[in-house]
């Protein structure tokens, strides 16, 4: 039986999300795939969608409403794949509860805020560029490692590169147990 996976979105959610398929595509095969538009656990409606009126809307009250939300929704124990803001999400969700089982993030925004890490095996990939990227200083005072790919920014999770990457390690993993 496969095991269940949340996909959480970025902040643009299915508005800017082609790529995802690309993991779908990887992953349908092993695990049961339960997908969420951050936007709409966050019930973002704005006028005009700019990168900046997003991330404002997530900053002021989108994040603990979409977690609120999550929290509702999901009760049995899952694996995570979260991007940027989905990220965050799936983050501070996994700190008030969510039963995560593992939480791979790629790129995610606004956990270097945060003082404690999710009670989960943990996988944080980051591009070397990316500014939003916390510090080793807050890794070990959280407890966490992250993976720093070089040459690549913010939104290294839409390049086929490293879809292909991140989900032959999850594979790896499902399939290591099965056998």
């Amino acid at each position: 039986m496969a095991e269940k996976l949340l996909v959480l979105s970025d902040m643009w959610g299915i508005k800017k999300g082609l790529w995802i398929t690309s993991y779908f595509g990887y992953l349908q095969q092993y695990y049961n795939i339960e997908f969420y538009d951050a936007q709409q656990l966050a019930n973002l409606d704005l006028p005009v969608m700019t990168g900046e009126n997003i991330h404002k809307a997530f900053v002021e009250g989108g994040i603990d409403t979409a977690v609120a939300h999550l929290l509702k929704k999901e009760k049995e124990p899952c694996h995570v794949l979260a991007f940027s803001t989905g990220g965050t999400i799936a983050w501070k969700a996994g700190i008030k509860g969510l039963p995560i089982k593992s939480l791979t993030a790629i790129s995610p925004t606004r956990i270097r805020f945060e003082e404690e890490a999710p009670s989960c095996d943990i996988n944080l990939v980051y591009g070397e560029c990316d500014t939003f990227k916390p510090d080793m200083n807050w890794a070990k005072k959280v407890g966490v490692d992250f993976k720093i790919v070089p040459s690549f920014g913010h939104e290294l999770y839409s390049d086929e590169k490293i879809i292909g990457d991140v989900c032959m390690a999850m594979l790896n993993k499902v399939t290591r147990k099965a056998v």
